[in-house]
């Protein structure tokens, strides 16, 4: 049995352990706020931009002018995963949830016969899935949204992964990461960015508005600047959704663990006490005891 230093000890421990959670909660709830707002401010945009593409895309898909990000390589034996992670834990299963659908997207490419390689936004994901793929990780990326999630950082991996395009390097991207839906809820999303996923018929009457548009410059000259910029957003509103979603999982996370420790404190407190009545009570015996003697 532990004695009674003992058990304040660890009833102190436990408290200054809640103190933290407390703590952290709150800071994550801050901080969930505004990520919130910046992924649904987003949202729309980024939407309105595959909505376009696809109006532009339908129509010179399969043409012989047809941008390489749009047409692709012509094959699809090698593939690039983009895994967009955090780099700090303690946010629940947020980043083995992300790791775990990477690793069955790599489990269902190699079966097939493909080839993968992988880019790491963030050191718990590069953590998580070297022990099992450490050889297919090429680069990581960490530090993206220390503060708070900006384009220009967006833009930065977007335009290593056009490079890695440009030099042959891949010929399918596919981008993971968690849509945020509530503060206990995110959905893992495996997004194609390259080659640009349009639809193979798409009613542009409906999707504008009910007008049909001629384009000036020609659609292909407007996807090749829109295409690269498409990218730099898809990855922006990723980063952003992945954040909200990071903070509501700490933000549950520390709920729950403030929780566990005032009902662990609730038990070490009454084996506390049931202990320093056994002790009392066997001291009072031990003093009636002696006086019956003499």
């Amino acid at each position: 049995m532990a004695s009674l230093k003992d058990l304040r000890d660890r009833i102190g421990s436990v408290k200054a352990t809640q103190k933290i959670t407390s703590a952290m909660k709150m800071v994550a709830a801050a901080k969930l706020r505004r990520a919130q707002e910046q992924a649904e401010a987003a949202r729309p945009y980024a939407e309105r931009m595959e909505r376009m593409l696809a109006s532009l895309g339908t129509s010179v898909r399969g043409t012989p002018g047809a941008p390489p990000l749009l047409a692709g390589t012509g094959n699809d034996q090698r593939h690039l995963i983009i895994l967009a992670t955090a780099d700090r834990g303690l946010c629940g299963g947020f980043n083995t949830n992300l790791v775990r659908r990477a690793r069955a997207l790599i489990i269902e490419l190699q079966a097939a016969g493909q080839d993968v390689q992988l880019l790491c936004v963030g050191r718990k994901g590069r953590d998580s899935i070297r022990r099992d793929y450490g050889s297919l990780i090429g680069e990581t990326i960490e530090g993206i949204g220390r503060k708070a999630v900006v384009f220009e950082e967006a833009d930065g991996i977007a335009a290593r992964v056009r490079e890695m395009f440009d030099a042959g390097e891949f010929d399918v991207c596919t981008l993971i990461y968690a849509k945020f839906k509530s503060a206990i809820s995110n959905e893992i999303q495996a997004q194609q960015l390259i080659p640009a996923p349009i639809p193979e018929a798409s009613d542009d009457a409906d999707d504008l508005g009910g007008a049909v548009y001629e384009y000036e410059p020609s659609e292909e000259e407007i996807l090749v600047d829109l295409l690269p910029r498409n990218i730099s957003v898809q990855i922006y509103r990723a980063l952003l959704e992945n954040a909200a979603s990071e903070h509501g999982a700490r933000m549950a996370a520390m709920d729950n663990a403030t929780r566990n420790a005032g009902e662990r404190i609730k038990g070490l407190t009454l084996t506390y006490n049931r202990t320093r009545q056994a002790m009392i009570t066997n001291e009072l015996i031990e003093i009636i005891s002696g006086a019956e003697a003499l």
